[in-house]
């Protein structure tokens, strides 16, 4: 069951605390209801006032008849004294009102008590306007302000920010926020980005839809932080003295032209109370009237500095700031274009560098800082003055920062001509450049430090004339030097040349010098001018670099003469091709790949060879290393096996036997084989291996690697037992013997690069060539190894 408000009061009296509770909200209605009494008295007296100017007629003849034409327009006798105030004052505000009577309109509904719904919204903005101007301090004034004019609008806190002359802002007002929350956002410090700042240092409005949208910090951020935001510079005269935010709970949706002109003028009316008041950061305590510093003071601290400076006020056209009135020029000031101080001091800014607005945007730079209090320091920025439509520059560090109502404006010009001077005499002195003049008419010859510093001589002794310059230099270099002085001074033609200075201190330079002669009107030299360039470390760098181009080609030639011999060794004894073997009942095929880089010749090796008794020797082995070296290694472990393969002995004896021999050469080789014998009689194949990847054996559609046997590799150990193995072929099988260049990569391992080749070889093609062909074109191997295959086939 609902209970109405009344009955709630009276239900509640019986109780202390709701007897309290009624007490305090009827004192509150009072108190708003004499404090709007107390705004409309104070609208209705000044409408009173207006129609006794007008009427010529007295106070209370005046209050009759604001009293009748009210009850003829059926409104009330305040919304009339608030159409009188409009049509009289023609200011900003009364422009806006009637755009503001629309804009709360829909909102007349929300208000709490009868009397506040009754008044018209342009009464309301009134009465802001009233309780503002008579408000103590700028916390009155966004009371008046929020209760009004922002109300109505749906707005649920208002923040009053103060600009100090150091960029920071000061909350100098607020409604709607917890004392809490005002008490944080107090102060905030130059340089902290807030919704505020931005319109501050862009001196414009900013309207936010959705703070949380910004990034941007603000008050009461946490209390509505989807809500929308609404901030605009607060400034008279080109001067931003502060910033309204105004605070919806909800996201804002696009304003309409009308709104944001009732708003602008908020703003304006907090810019007139910012300037006439000064806070105190801590709290609330008012102080006398602000009194901006006087431009006398200003005139006494830039007198007192050591740089060149300019006094500045501003200078306003119909209240809009227009150009900045140079007010004073102490006296270090520099023009860049080089005028006495009378003629700059007491003209416009724009007046006396007219080229400010330009590129530089010194005046926009000028501008800002009077309007936003942020101080501006640049390095290195140009200043342009037109004098008699000649363009004048010159760099300057500048410093620009407001005093009260007056800009200092510092600058430091730098001398352009010292400036290139000095980068000239560091860049010769960088080069070992050193220059010199001489006057053929005269005599007089001029040198700078550094030739005198080249020459190894002290500027007391005096320059050397050009005539004289063989006397200096190596007698080798003679010929040299009269051809440049024949062209410079016969000729009459720039010339250059080289040679070698003996100073006095029997050190050589090797300098370098180039001249050209200044012609009088008949064609003579009269002056010659130049200079020396001490050359010694790019002579001894290009010798240096012609010995190492001599070495290398000579390593060059040796490296390509050894690959030539170490290939001829190889392919002579194994050549890529070879013809096939003539053996009963048996396919044999073997194929060899040298790496594809020269530089890498290896020590790959196979063999496939008939023995006395009827037997087939196969074999493939790999010696470590590249190079001659690993060439001729393989050579010899080659013919040995041969060698000991006629006696007859099993595979595994031969490995052991060819390990001693591996063992006892020079340089102690490894190498890895595998070696079988063939008995095409009984199809049989007894096969050992050393550190060698085991054969594969391919019978129908299937492929299989033989079983590791133990066996170490060559040449590590004296004496070595290797193990073997026996396989029965039958028709149509093919085995395969490979080194690890067929399937080595360094992406993968060893067993995912078997499984890769167990895969290509099941599907065989018709012959044997062709299946041995087949491993080398698909083979996935990227080491650039030599690669070795033996491949047979039982028919």
């Amino acid at each position: 069951m609902d209970t109405s408000a009344d009955e709630q009061t009276a239900l509640t009296a019986n109780y202390p605390v709701g007897k309290l509770a009624a007490t305090v909200e009827r004192l509150r209605r009072e108190v708003r209801a004499a404090q709007a009494e107390a705004d409309g008295r104070a609208l209705m007296e000044l409408a009173k006032g207006i129609l006794v100017e007008r009427l010529g007629c007295g106070p209370a003849q005046a209050a009759r008849q604001l009293a009748e034409l009210a009850e003829q327009a059926k409104v009330t006798p305040l919304e009339l004294a608030v159409d009188v105030i409009n049509q009289s004052a023609r200011d900003r505000l009364s422009d806006v009102t009637g755009a503001f009577l629309a804009g709360a309109k829909g909102q007349e509904g929300a208000a709490a008590d009868r009397e506040e719904r009754e008044r018209s919204a342009a009464v309301r903005l009134r009465e802001a306007e009233s309780g503002a101007l008579a408000a103590p301090d700028t916390q009155a004034v966004a009371d008046s302000l929020f209760h009004h004019a922002l109300t109505p609008l749906g707005a649920v806190a208002v923040a009053i920010w103060t600009a100090g002359t150091d960029g920071s802002l000061t909350l100098a007002g607020s409604a709607g926020f917890s004392p809490a929350e005002a008490g944080r956002w107090r102060y905030v410090p130059p340089g902290v980005m807030t919704v505020a700042r931005t319109s501050l240092t862009e001196r414009a409005g900013q309207w936010i839809g959705s703070l949380s949208e910004t990034g941007l910090p603000s008050i009461g951020q946490h209390h509505f932080p989807d809500g929308g935001r609404a901030a605009l510079p607060a400034g008279t005269g080109g001067r931003v003295h502060g910033v309204l935010e105004v605070v919806w709970p909800t996201p804002l949706e696009p304003q309409s032209p009308q709104v944001i002109r009732q708003v602008e003028a908020l703003a304006e009316l907090c810019a007139h109370t910012l300037e006439t008041y000064a806070f105190v950061h801590g709290g609330d305590t008012v102080t006398e009237p602000r009194v901006l510093p006087d431009a006398a003071e200003l005139v006494d601290l830039a007198d007192g500095l050591h740089d060149p400076a300019l006094v500045l006020v501003p200078y306003l056209d119909d209240g809009h700031l227009v150009d900045f009135h140079i007010h004073h020029v102490n006296s270090r000031f520099l023009d860049p274009a080089g005028r006495p101080r009378g003629l700059v001091n007491g003209a416009l800014l724009l007046e006396a560098y007219p080229m400010a607005a330009g590129e530089s945007e010194l005046f926009q730079r000028v501008e800002r800082v009077y309007a936003t209090g942020e101080p501006f320091r640049a390095q290195r920025m140009n200043l342009t003055a037109l004098v008699d439509q000649v363009t004048v520059a010159s760099v300057a560090d500048i410093s620009i920062s407001r005093h009260g109502n007056s800009v200092l404006l510092i600058w430091r010009v730098e001398d352009e001509t010292a400036r290139l001077a000095s980068l000239l005499q560091h860049a010769q002195r960088l080069g070992r450049i050193g220059g010199f003049e001489e006057n053929l008419l005269t005599g007089e010859i001029t040198w700078n430090g550094q030739l005198f510093s080249l020459y190894g001589r002290s500027p007391s002794s005096g320059p050397v004339p050009l005539e004289d310059l063989a006397l200096h230099a190596h007698p080798d270099d003679a010929v040299a030097i009269g051809r440049f002085l024949r062209t410079l001074l016969h000729h009459g033609r720039p010339a250059a040349a080289a040679f070698r200075l003996q100073r006095p201190d029997e050190v050589t330079r090797h300098i370098r010098v180039v001249a050209e002669p200044v012609l009088d009107a008949d064609g003579r030299p009269f002056v010659l001018r130049g200079a020396y360039q001490d050359i010694s470390a790019q002579h001894w760098t290009e010798v240096a670099l012609a010995a190492t181009r001599d070495q290398l080609a000579h390593s060059e030639q040796q490296a390509t003469e050894r690959n030539r011999l170490t290939l001829q060794l190889q392919h002579a004894i194994m050549p890529p091709t070879q013809a096939p073997l003539q053996a009963p009942r048996l396919d044999v095929a073997v194929r060899y790949r040298p790496a594809e880089t020269e530089q890498l010749v290896g020590g790959d090796w196979y063999d496939a060879v008939v023995l006395p008794s009827g037997l087939v020797l196969l074999c493939v082995g790999d010696v470590a290393g590249h190079g001659i070296e690993a060439a001729t290694s393989m050579v010899v472990l080659r013919n040995a096996l041969r060698g000991l393969a006629v006696t007859g002995a099993g595979p595994g004896q031969l490995l052991s036997w060819l390990n001693s021999v591996a063992h006892h050469l020079t340089g102690s080789i490894t190498a890895t084989a595998v070696c079988g014998i063939y008995d095409p009689r009984s199809r049989k194949l007894r096969w050992a291996r050393a550190g060698h990847l085991p054969p594969v054996l391919v019978r129908d559609a299937e492929a299989v690697s033989l079983p590791l046997l133990k066996g170490l590799l060559l040449g590590a150990v004296p004496e070595v037992t290797y193990g073997e193995d026996e396989v029965q072929l039958a028709v149509d099988d093919t085995l395969l013997m490979y080194t690890d260049g067929l399937i080595e990569r360094r992406d993968r391992t060893m067993e995912e690069s078997m499984t890769q080749l167990l895969t290509t070889v099941r599907t065989a093609p018709c012959t044997l060539d062709q299946q041995l062909d087949r491993l080398l074109t698909y083979s996935r191997s990227d080491t650039d190894d030599d690669t070795c295959i033996v491949g047979i086939r039982v028919s």
